[in-house]
């Protein structure tokens, strides 16, 4: 079971994030998550087979996680759950130091997070770091808005 501790740990030891399944289309829930993350101060590193060698957040995009030259803490998976093994795998694989699998809202796949896990690798299922760090570091209020209003009203 993933607590509030845990999500609160990861999303405090977590410096750099690889997304993979990152949208450039602004609407889209995988680019605006990367970019929140980005204002957050993590260092986001965009994967996306299709926009390969362009540039998102001030980073460029990789076409896989094995393509990225350098480590990261904490691959995030915006792809459809049967496409999480093959990540994982090679998440594990390239990064043997890994300190986190996130899938995002949706996603799950017990097998490979089991792997994952057998390694040590935190493992967090059908959740948002932009949700639990809003969530956990008071940006978000009742209603699910920071209204940016203060108010001795409860």
């Amino acid at each position: 079971m993933t607590t509030d501790r845990i999500l609160k740990d990861v999303l405090t030891r977590t410096k750099v994030i690889a997304v993979v399944g990152v949208s450039a289309n602004p609407v889209r829930p995988s680019y605006y998550v990367a970019r929140y993350l980005g204002l957050k101060g993590f260092r986001v590193v965009p994967v996306n087979p299709g926009l390969a060698g362009q540039t998102l957040f001030g980073e460029t995009v990789y076409p896989t996680l094995s393509d990225i030259p350098f480590d990261v803490d904490m691959v995030d998976i915006f792809r459809r759950s049967e496409a999480v093994p093959p990540i994982v795998d090679e998440a594990l694989a390239r990064w043997p130091n890994l300190q986190t699998i996130w899938m995002q809202i949706g996603v799950e796949h017990a097998a490979a997070a089991a792997k994952a896990e057998a390694r040590g690798v935190t493992v967090i299922q059908n959740r948002c770091p932009k949700i639990e760090y809003q969530r956990l570091f008071g940006e978000l209020r009742m209603g699910g808005f920071n209204t940016g209003v203060i108010s001795s009203k409860l």
